[in-house]
């Protein structure tokens, strides 16, 4: 079940939402103010979030840029919500980073629709584009690796044995499998380079790199 954040200072609305999306069968939290928001999203991080662009402590938007900012939660998908009807105001809210954006008045039914919408293009975005084992995360979007939340700097190779590693994290990769997959070939011989880059590939990574485990005469294993 899908767990979506709603930060609204107006009590009305946010309950009318909240109200709407679990009747959706979504699992919803309400907030209403960016303090609890962020203390939650430290907590737990959600499928979805419909934020309110006026609120008593922040700006919905400073919101946004903050999110988008954050390794752990840049990719979460969220729906603007404002009674400012400018375009200017529509065009600021999606160059921050918003993937979405309703104008007050609006009906609960397109509320739903939006959010399911956004929910499905995410979703598949996800599958392909966002990989995390622990505190380690890979953005294949943007072709960037972070342990902690900070970047890690990898060679080319390093960064494609680490995403074959993710895809297939729990299962034994032997050395002619890592050869023909990232080099593009399967001869023994050459085997010991793929030794060497996992051992710098480890030493980048720091204590996340103890996750790759060698299985002695076979290869490597991620845990």
């Amino acid at each position: 079940m899908a767990l979506i954040y709603v930060v609204e200072d107006d009590n009305d609305i946010l309950e009318i939402e909240t109200f709407a999306l679990k009747n959706s069968n979504y699992e919803v939290k309400g907030f209403s103010n960016a303090k609890d928001f962020y203390k939650a999203v430290e907590e737990k991080i959600p499928s979805l979030a419909v934020l309110d662009v006026m609120l008593p402590d922040e700006d919905g938007l400073q919101i946004v840029q903050k999110l988008r900012e954050m390794p752990k939660v840049c990719h979460i998908p969220i729906i603007m919500v404002t009674a400012r009807t400018t375009e200017i105001d529509k065009v600021k809210g999606l160059d921050m980073g918003a993937d979405d954006y309703l104008t007050k008045p609006f009906g609960v039914m397109e509320l739903i629709a939006r959010v399911k919408a956004l929910l499905r293009r995410s979703g598949k975005q996800e599958e392909k584009k966002l990989l995390e084992l622990g505190e380690l995360q890979m953005d294949d979007e943007k072709h960037a690796v972070y342990v902690n939340e900070k970047v890690c700097e990898l060679t080319f190779k390093e960064y494609e044995l680490l995403k074959m590693f993710l895809e297939n994290a729990g299962i034994v990769l032997t050395r002619e499998s890592i050869m023909n997959r990232i080099w593009g070939t399967d001869y023994s011989g050459e085997t010991r380079t793929v030794d060497m880059h996992i051992k710098t590939l480890r030493q980048k990574l720091g204590e996340a790199g103890n996750k790759i485990k060698t299985i002695r005469n076979v290869g490597y294993l991620m845990e």
